[in-house]
């Protein structure tokens, strides 16, 4: 039987043919292209990344805007704690400020903006994405672009040296 080209499909027997003694042969299973795998693997994370992103949500109310806001500002008189977190009286404040400010319609970069002006930029839980402190966003970005680029060589360097121990094999 002649080898299959890398990347065809066989089809399975329908009927198995018989052998010299008598038995018959299981019929073959079909095999998978090999970049079946990693097209499946990519579908799969854009699937997950786009349903973690929030797309296909609807408008959000006033309240639930206010809240997304409280969880990414830090209490003033706590450590690590936001204002949504929170029972101290500063955080109690700030969370009213917060819900005027969303009730009067101001955009959520505004009330940051404002809150960073009266207690500094230490007042948002998340860093800046700008200066010094982008490194926070990219170092990780661009470790894990660095894993992938590793595995993906290491496996293409692993799959040409058994297509060489295949091509030196007699039998």
């Amino acid at each position: 039987m002649a080898p299959e080209a890398p990347g065809t499909v066989v089809e399975a027997a329908s009927d198995p043919s018989p052998t010299g003694d008598g038995a018959t042969s299981p019929p073959t299973r079909p095999r998978w292209p090999r970049w079946s795998g990693p097209v499946l693997l990519l579908v799969v994370v854009v699937v997950a990344l786009v349903i973690g992103s929030g797309v296909g949500r609807g408008h959000q109310t006033p309240a639930q805007r206010a809240t997304a806001i409280e969880a990414q500002v830090r209490c003033p008189s706590c450590d690590d704690l936001s204002v949504l977190d929170s029972s101290a009286s500063t955080a109690v404040t700030v969370r009213h400020q917060i819900s005027h400010l969303v009730d009067e319609g101001v955009s959520s970069a505004d009330i940051e903006h404002q809150l960073v002006l009266r207690y500094g930029p230490t007042i948002l839980l998340r860093p800046p994405t700008s200066g010094l402190t982008s490194l926070v966003w990219i170092i990780p970005v661009v470790g894990g672009l660095l894993a992938v680029g590793s595995l993906v060589v290491l496996f293409w360097r692993r799959s040409r040296a058994m297509a060489a121990l295949r091509r030196e094999d007699p039998t």
